[in-house]
């Protein structure tokens, strides 16, 4: 089967390689994977390059990247039932712990990694829901209640970002979110009641003209970044949900202007989710496409062999959504 692999860190161009591989077969508890696309977050890029830490050295001879994927079933393993040849699913953690991931023609996976779509949903929309749709839905989703609330949404053009408005939005949340200058129609066209350039110095003032008792709860990408305005954005009390910091991986602490509003911090890794909890959530992703209140968005779509390029752009700042790899 073609392929795109790496055996060493390094630029995309330099190390990413179009070949042909065996064929992979399912073991027990396994299927086969026949897939359509693969989808490509910051989070491969950075395991392609040695970004991760404490990560020296691949950890694998030869590794195929990216968690995460869309496809149909062509195979069963032992224990897997027959009824399940042929499913339209989606991909989870294709490729995390695993040598193998979605960059593939086929992947082998076990089977409660491949989630049966919804017959409306699209292949390309079904890549998307790995690591941004998961992470959107863990981030809006596990508060009791947000109706009325207001939520602070960073980065709102992001993979993650405009699926975490259209999922605050779908709760009935008060929703204010950044980008760069002139993203705003689209971002309130998402369900953003509120869109402010990401760079004002002012950002803090003008969060709390929206939300004059400050926001019940943050989403933030860049948290190193950020860490100064966010308590100053906050009731007492608030959550501040952090699933990234790229810009600023060692931040300096204001300890005092969180202890002193009794701020929740919750670091949030969607590779590690708990079954229970990932299965909960695969169930609101859902109900909210097939509802209409979430459509992810794409910004580009890379033939098979242009993944060395599909690494480049996810890590440029700028995206509108996703960007997917077209396998077949």
């Amino acid at each position: 089967m073609k392929a795109v692999t790496y055996n060493s860190f390094g630029s995309p161009l330099s190390v990413l390689t179009y070949s042909d591989i065996e064929k992979p077969e399912p073991k027990a508890n396994e299927v086969l994977v026949k897939l359509h696309f693969s989808g490509v977050n910051p989070s491969d890029a950075k395991a392609r390059s040695g970004g991760r830490p404490g990560v020296s050295s691949p950890p694998y001879d030869t590794i195929i990247p990216h968690s995460d994927g869309s496809g149909i079933i062509v195979g069963i393993g032992k224990n897997i039932s027959s009824e399940r040849r042929n499913e339209r699913v989606w991909i989870w953690n294709g490729g995390w712990n695993r040598a193998f991931g979605t960059a593939a023609e086929y992947i082998c996976l076990p089977a409660e990694q491949a989630v049966k779509m919804p017959p409306c949903m699209s292949f390309e929309h079904g890549a998307c829901l790995g690591i941004p749709g998961l992470t959107a839905a863990q981030l809006i989703c596990t508060q009791s209640k947000i109706e009325g609330k207001a939520i602070f949404i960073s980065g709102g053009n992001g993979a993650v970002g405009h699926l975490a408005i259209q999922l605050a939005k779908y709760r009935g949340a008060k929703v204010i979110t950044t980008a760069r200058p002139g993203r705003n129609n689209r971002l309130k066209d998402l369900g953003a009641d509120f869109v402010f350039d990401y760079n004002d110095d002012k950002l803090d003032q003008k969060v709390l003209e929206c939300a004059p008792r400050g926001v019940d709860l943050a989403v933030e990408v860049e948290f190193g970044k950020n860490i100064g305005m966010i308590p100053k954005i906050m009731r007492p009390m608030g959550t501040v949900f952090i699933y990234g910091s790229g810009k600023n991986m060692t931040p300096q602490f204001p300890f005092g202007e969180y202890l002193f509003k009794s701020l929740k911090l919750n670091l949030v890794l969607v590779y590690l989710m708990p079954m229970r909890l990932r299965k909960k959530l695969v169930n609101v992703l859902h109900d909210a496409y097939v509802n209409n209140a979430l459509v992810p968005s794409i910004d580009i779509i890379y033939d098979f062999s242009e993944c060395a390029k599909a690494h480049e752009r996810v890590m440029k700042p700028g995206r509108n959504g996703a960007v997917l790899l077209k396998i077949d």
